[in-house]
């Protein structure tokens, strides 16, 4: 997803720069991960299951919003088997050569990790096709009729993809993956460990009320939470002496425009657009997005979810309707109109 003054909106989950600094908080294995059970205990019986055999373990597929640990799944994988993980990303590899250099690199049950998996062009499928299911590499030298194919062989390793877009992958690809795992939004005591174990690595002087008031603005999201931590660390050492309780996160993220759900203004320009301008919709997804000057895919991607997720909008075939629960969170006096149905 391609953003600019969008990539500063501080509950925007997708990665910035400054989230580099999360990976020293990232956890390394199984039993310090917080949250994601049923995807933790599916993933250690793969895991023992593959040791047990002394075998490569399936091909993983993780998707779900981001900032929710798709990335951090996959090292923990590559730390509980004890093997190498090589990073790369769908965007990165542009043509099959780039894949096949990477490929050729490999060693026996390595994992090779490819975010945005979704985002692979056709040719460069192609060539991932007979590696994953062969672990083979068909190599094409020479042009016209002349062209010779030269099948090589491929270590036995691991293909990791991780999407926020499942419905984009290609039906082909998503069938050549054994285990899928979609990662959910945290519920509020998981988010609360979350920023406690980081306040603690990050030797904060936090009390549990600060901890909690932080946890539950994060909109469900550990990469969202971290990012509300340091700026409110921040607004601790500046007014409060380092001391990081309620009151001081309720100050910082209130002048950050955060609100008690982790609603920021363009959350609440969206739900105010619909509920004044169209009378609580339908309404368009594209005219929502001229009317706030935003981008439709950012609506769709980083502002949208949250707000299906608390109940706030509702979709339609029409297009978008807020509900009652929204009039009730902007206090606004609540007109039920002859809205349709929602999907």
């Amino acid at each position: 997803m391609h953003m600019d003054k969008d990539s500063l909106h501080i509950l925007n989950p997708e990665p910035r720069p400054d989230d580099r600094l999360d990976n020293t908080l990232r956890p390394k294995f199984l039993n310090e991960v917080i949250g994601q059970n049923q995807v933790k205990e599916n993933m250690r019986i793969l895991i023992e299951a593959a040791n047990q055999r002394k075998e490569t373990i399936d091909h993983v597929l993780f998707y779900g919003p981001p900032g929710l640990g798709k990335t951090t799944f996959a090292h923990v994988l590559a730390n509980e088997m004890g093997v190498n993980i090589k990073v790369t990303s769908g965007p990165a590899i542009e043509r099959p050569g780039d894949l096949a250099a990477i490929l050729t690199n490999l060693r026996e049950r390595d994992i090779l990790f490819i975010d945005e998996i979704h985002r692979m062009g056709k040719p460069v499928e192609e060539v991932l096709y007979p590696a994953m299911e062969e672990y083979a590499l068909d190599i094409i030298i020479g042009k016209g009729p002349s062209a010779k194919s030269i099948r090589l062989k491929l270590p036995r390793f691991t293909v990791v993809g991780a999407t926020t877009r499942l419905a984009l992958l290609s039906s082909p690809l998503r069938a050549r993956f054994g285990a899928v795992y979609r990662l959910d939004y945290y519920d509020i005591e998981a988010m609360h460990q979350i920023v406690q174990r980081a306040v603690e690595l990050l030797n904060i002087h936090a009390d549990s009320s600060g901890i909690h008031e932080i946890a539950r603005r994060a909109r469900g999201t550990p990469r969202v939470a971290l990012r509300l931590l340091r700026r409110v660390r921040d607004y601790a050492e500046v007014r409060a002496e380092g001391c990081l309780t309620q009151e001081v996160a309720i100050d910082a993220l209130s002048l950050l425009s955060v609100d008690e759900l982790g609603l920021d203004e363009v959350d609440r320009m969206v739900l105010t657009t619909i509920i004044n301008k169209y009378n609580g919709g339908p309404v368009g997804l594209s005219t929502i997005a001229a009317s706030i000057s935003e981008e439709p895919d950012t609506i769709m991607e980083v502002v949208e979810p949250y707000l299906l997720q608390l109940g706030f909008l509702g979709r339609t075939a029409q297009g978008r309707v807020a509900t009652k629960l929204a009039y009730e969170h902007l206090r606004l006096a609540y007109k039920k109109s002859d809205q349709p149905s929602l999907l």
